[in-house]
């Protein structure tokens, strides 16, 4: 299977890291974004929308772009048994990992990346009214969390919790003050630790760390 994929991007890092979960092995194609190899017509003609990550099964033709489905159709199509806390076969509890998904989506990731994402592509000034967004964000997931579980939709670490872990280390890695949500703290050290024998600091930390320090590079004095 053919991964198109950019390094540095957080939702790629999801992907990268479920393939090691699930012991996958991807064919990567990186698409560099400053050369726009995301406008060439051959990668038009697998995503129209030009957006990574992009999975491409050779066997199938099939395509899926959009993180958080690539997330649930691999553990769908290649997880085992011993993969099954991933992504839960009961309806009513696989029902809250998709919630947690599309709350990162729709909501934190989102935000992460309106106030961040402007400065690392445009050089734009940073929005004080985004950071406040952000910052109502990462209380709505501090509310989320409950003291007695482990991880965010009960004491499984699931494709959810994945998710969550890239958006808010890439959120901690850009220095946004973490001191206000102590549960979210907590939990972000169990993702990490849970995540560790997959590559983590490979695939996530040193990447998180250079994306982090593309920002820095673009903010104004």
């Amino acid at each position: 299977m053919n991964l198109y994929y950019l390094d540095v991007s957080p939702p790629c890092r999801t992907v990268l890291l479920l393939g090691k979960i699930l012991g996958l092995e991807f064919n990567l194609k990186t698409v560099n974004i400053q050369s726009k190899d995301q406008l060439k017509k051959e990668f038009l003609d697998l995503n129209p929308t030009h957006t990574v990550p992009t999975i491409q099964f050779t066997d199938s033709n099939l395509v899926l772009w959009e993180s958080r489905v690539i997330l649930t159709y691999l553990v769908n199509a290649f997880g085992k048994d011993e993969h099954a806390y991933l992504y839960p076969n009961d309806v009513d509890k696989r029902a809250i990992v998709d919630l947690y998904l599309q709350f990162d989506l729709s909501t934190l990731y989102q935000r992460m990346h309106d106030y961040f994402f402007p400065t690392i592509l445009l050089g734009a000034p940073l929005d004080e009214t985004k950071k406040a967004k952000l910052a109502e964000g990462l209380r709505y997931f501090e509310n989320m969390l409950k003291a007695d579980k482990l991880f965010a939709t009960g004491n499984d670490f699931t494709i959810a919790d994945l998710s969550l872990c890239i958006t808010v280390s890439q959120i901690e890695a850009f220095n946004f003050d973490m001191l206000p949500y102590p549960k979210v703290r907590k939990w972000l050290a169990l993702c990490k630790h849970e995540l560790e024998p997959y590559d983590y600091d490979e695939i996530n930390t040193t990447a998180a760390t250079i994306l982090a320090s593309i920002f820095r590079s673009k903010l104004r004095p």
